[in-house]
């Protein structure tokens, strides 16, 4: 199985894998919340979706 994106990519967005698993669980829960979803992957897993969007750029890390 490839996972995608990976870890190393992610890793281009932030300096700190801390704030990568903080972030993406954050996004993860505003999305399983309902929020509107900013990527046009096919998958339902809010994890996943969160992580896309922060490869894609369309989330910020910002803590």
């Amino acid at each position: 199985m490839i996972v995608k994106p990976t870890t190393a990519e992610l890793m281009t967005k932030t300096d700190s894998k801390f704030r990568l698993v903080i972030a993406t669980a954050r996004r993860a829960r505003q999305i399983a919340a309902g929020s509107e979803i900013l990527t046009d992957v096919n998958e339902q897993a809010p994890v996943t979706i969160a992580a896309n969007e922060i490869a894609e750029g369309k989330v910020k890390i910002l803590c």
